[in-house]
């Protein structure tokens, strides 16, 4: 009988190939077959792993998900003593494609978005859950800020959270569709963020 490292390391296999899908192709392109062949396994394997389409594409997004919650913990570690405006950044930073990693990722998160648009199935796949948890976040550290005295006391922190995540994704759009780069997308929310924290 394999190993429990067997099958988790056949699994991590099988989802690195559907991202690999996904952000080359679109995941218009991944089938049990497309998924199977660039995975170097057997359809019957995907299948075992994952009974459906849908449980495949579900674990692709978690693990998407949980690999740019690795990216931000290290972005906070790295800002561990700071105040909440440069937490706030590095949340948010993540979300801008400045590397081939970060790209790779918005392309996965996009194609994601797109086929749920017109696939019900996915739609139902929460796979919107992950930016509804990042606006929570970001409204408790807004909330702490006030507590602190570092943002004003008029502020609605639940529309601040949203208009900064707002603009993180908008940035990010704007980045992969070469309308500017990505150090200039930088700058904007560099600004955005010392706007609301001066006022």
């Amino acid at each position: 009988m394999p190993k429990l490292a067997d099958h988790e390391e056949r699994r991590a296999l099988i989802v690195a190939a559907l991202l690999r899908i996904a952000a080359s192709r679109g995941l218009h392109a991944a089938s049990m077959r497309t998924v199977a062949a660039e995975a170097g396994v057997s359809v019957s394997t995907v299948q075992y792993y994952f009974h459906t389409k849908e449980q495949l594409l579900f674990a692709g997004l978690q693990h998407q998900a949980e690999a740019v919650g690795r990216r931000i913990d290290a972005g906070l570690e790295a800002s561990a003593t700071a105040g909440v405006r440069d937490r706030l950044y590095a949340w948010l930073v993540q979300l801008i494609p400045v590397d081939e990693q970060q790209r790779a990722s918005y392309t996965v998160f996009a194609a994601y978005h797109a086929l749920a648009l017109t696939d019900p199935a996915l739609a139902e796949l929460s796979y919107t859950r992950g930016s509804g948890e990042l606006e929570n976040v970001l409204r408790a550290l807004l909330a702490d800020a006030q507590q602190a005295g570092e943002l004003s006391s008029a502020r609605d922190v639940g529309a601040e959270a949203g208009n900064l995540l707002a603009l993180a994704t908008g940035l990010a759009d704007s980045v992969m569709a070469n309308m500017r780069g990505a150090e200039a997308a930088i700058a904007l929310l560099h600004y955005q963020l010392d706007q609301l924290f001066d006022a």
